[in-house]
């Protein structure tokens, strides 16, 4: 399968303390990953017809499981989308070489990629539905060295091996987990699959006097946990219930740039109504917005969203010269964010009986 079909398989297969609400990453992050790296195997095809003559037909390496080791340096636009520079390193050690379709003995050899990346991602916003766990997928572009070291055989001290490095541009996909930790804000444990292949290497090798040039492929599946963690993140909050200390106060909660009442709206809406009661004579009606617009725009749509839940309490029956509604923008947030930060605990009209 050529380089370009399986990467574009793979990004079709992508496109999957006490522990607190995820938040957009906003701003400068560092991460770091280890864990175990599986390289496919490859055929060992001489580059030249003299080569080819050398290397002989249907020579191939099998590889054992090695490690893999990641650190990247990124932004997060607050958003869900995130861009990094990385820099990994994978070694394997051959497991097999195969002759002419039979196992060789005396295998011997490692293998070893290293190199650097430029990869975007997007954290998927699930709103809490998986405990804060927040999954995000992404694609990435760079180059990367491939080293043979001494790859082939070594029977009774006669080695037929090759030694030699390589560069090539390579791509990669990413499906990851993130899991905040309340105790620190701003970090959280990651786990990642990565799909890395190159565009294939020659390794030119010198072996008892004769230089040898093949071409081998590079294809790796790694499975990584790591850290993240975000400089300029706001102390994590974990999510907060309505008051009810009194009874007197209703939460209603807005989908993001939207002023429109939803069916669970219009119930807490309802049953701010009912609890009106005798001796009630004034009903404040507070409008809010999360971080993530401007200034000007905030304090519209939040005037807009008192205004719509001010009508609803009218058509159930509550006086209009017993409501006040005002705007408050992205002002007094129940969840303290950074700016441009999507948070649904701030979307929310605030219904106070007095």
């Amino acid at each position: 399968m050529s380089f370009k079909k399986t990467l574009l398989a793979a990004a079709a297969v992508v496109a999957l303390p006490v522990l607190a609400q995820a938040q957009p990453v906003s701003g400068l992050y560092l991460g770091a990953g280890i864990g175990g790296n599986y390289l496919d195997k490859t055929d060992i095809i001489g580059s030249t017809a003299a080569d080819k003559a050398a290397i002989g037909n249907g020579l191939s390496a099998d590889f054992s499981w090695g490690y893999v080791g990641v650190l990247s340096l990124g932004w997060g636009f607050g958003n869900g989308l995130r861009a990094e520079i990385e820099g990994s390193y994978r070694s394997n050690d051959v497991a097999d070489i195969t002759a002419n379709n039979a196992a060789a003995s005396g295998s011997t050899g490692t293998a070893t990629s290293y190199g650097a990346m430029l990869n975007l991602l997007y954290d998927i916003n699930l709103n809490g539905a998986l405990g804060g766990i927040t999954p995000y997928v992404g694609a990435g572009a760079g180059y990367i060295w491939h080293d043979y070291d001494e790859v082939g055989t070594n029977v009774g001290g006669v080695k037929n091996v090759l030694t030699g490095d390589n560069g090539n541009w390579g791509g990669q996909a990413i499906a990851g987990l993130s899991l905040p930790i309340a105790s620190v804000a701003g970090l959280a444990l990651t786990a990642e699959y990565r799909f890395m292949m190159t565009s294939g290497h020659e390794i030119s090798s010198v072996n008892a006097g004769t230089k040898t040039t093949v071409d081998v492929d590079n294809v790796n599946h790694s499975l990584l946990v790591g850290l993240r963690y975000a400089f300029n993140a706001a102390p994590v909050v974990a999510a907060a219930a309505a008051p009810v200390a009194a009874a007197r106060t209703f939460l209603v909660f807005f989908d993001w740039s939207k002023a429109d009442l939803t069916d669970r709206a219009r119930q807490i809406i309802g049953e701010a109504a009912s609890a009106r009661g005798q001796g009630v004579t004034r009903i404040e009606v507070n409008g809010f917005t999360d971080r993530s617009g401007s200034d000007r725009f905030n304090q519209g749509l939040s005037e807009r969203r008192a205004n719509a839940v001010a009508a609803e309490l009218v058509r159930r029956g509550v006086p209009r010269n017993e409501i006040v509604t005002r705007g408050f923008g992205e002002a007094n947030n129940l969840v303290p964010t950074a700016d441009g930060v999507r948070e649904p605990q701030n979307r929310r009209v605030e219904i106070i009986l007095k």
